[in-house]
């Protein structure tokens, strides 16, 4: 059995690095935060005190972070991870970063003689924790084939989109329709309530349309009980959709949707909503039309 190295144990890293323990994998586990790995220990992963110590025997090392600048951190510096890992091993990366960034880092890992995995995924926390994720892959058709195994156990299904930087494109175009399909329910209710609807009645003929939506099901006790613990965090769609209108800016794309939705998004963080689940963006707006 290979040996494995899991980098990252937030709310999706965590279990998606569990589901590989339970599969029967080594797994050497490392966070910055090390409390946030020690819950992985009964399940038999060994801890590590740094990025490189953790990969130093991997065969396959996988990083889960929340943005580009941290995935650049674990991977330079002589406790990183380009320092430390075999010549052959393969990084698959499954954090959402810009395709510019997958491509870069790439770049480094094939410096030091190892295989690039762009493979960020669309699910959030249950999914990940019933390994019913989708996996958005891109590199070669090699390297991803070699990955299935893992991508089985973590997974429902993998889309190969093409060479690095292809699945980092994929996974914003879906987070694209995250943002925008939940402002549109969020202004939705919006404005049937300000018209004397009732909330509950809204969300029921939504459900019973023709634009009914598994986060419709998803989302609806939190915007019934106006309670919304995090399964997918405001910030974490607000910077998905700020990386979506650089790549549209960049190659000169006209987004409108996507842009309100991106500054809705940051709105909502900039007001403390951050840490709430992306469903908050209904009392963002609440908020902005209070009579």
């Amino acid at each position: 059995m290979k040996k494995l190295a899991w980098i990252g144990t937030g709310h999706m890293g965590l279990p998606m690095a569990r589901n590989l323990l339970k599969a029967g994998y080594s797994v050497q586990v490392y966070n910055r935060t090390a409390d946030k790995a020690a819950p992985l220990q009964q399940d038999g992963a060994a801890l590590a005190s740094t990025p490189g110590e953790a990969v130093s025997d991997a065969d396959t090392v996988f990083i889960m972070l929340t943005k580009g600048d941290a995935v650049k951190a674990v991977l330079e510096g002589e406790q990183g991870i380009l320092k430390h890992i075999r010549e052959g091993a393969s990084i698959i990366n499954m954090s959402t970063i810009s395709p510019d960034e997958a491509r870069a880092f790439a770049a480094m890992a094939n410096e030091v003689g190892a295989v690039y995995v762009d493979a960020p995924v669309s699910g959030t926390v249950a999914p990940a924790e019933q390994g019913q994720l989708v996996i958005l892959a891109g590199s070669s058709a090699e390297a991803v084939e070699q990955s299935q195994p893992y991508f089985d156990v973590l997974g429902k299904h993998t889309i190969h989109f093409g060479e690095v930087g292809a699945g980092s494109s994929a996974k914003l175009s879906i987070n694209l329709m995250l943002g925008v399909t939940m402002q549109g329910i969020a202004e939705a209710l919006v404005i049937g309530e300000h018209a004397g609807l009732q909330r509950e009645q809204l969300l029921e003929m939504i459900g019973q349309s023709a634009v009914a939506t598994p986060m419709l099901n998803a989302k609806q006790k939190m915007l019934l009980q106006e309670q919304f613990p995090s399964a997918f965090m405001v910030s974490l769609l607000a910077k998905d959709l700020g990386l979506l209108m650089d790549e549209a800016r960049k190659d000169d794309i006209d987004l409108p949707l996507s842009a309100a939705a991106s500054r809705t998004f940051a709105d909502a963080v900039e007001h403390g909503k951050g840490e709430m689940d992306m469903a908050a963006i209904w009392l963002e707006l609440q908020e902005r039309n209070r009579k």
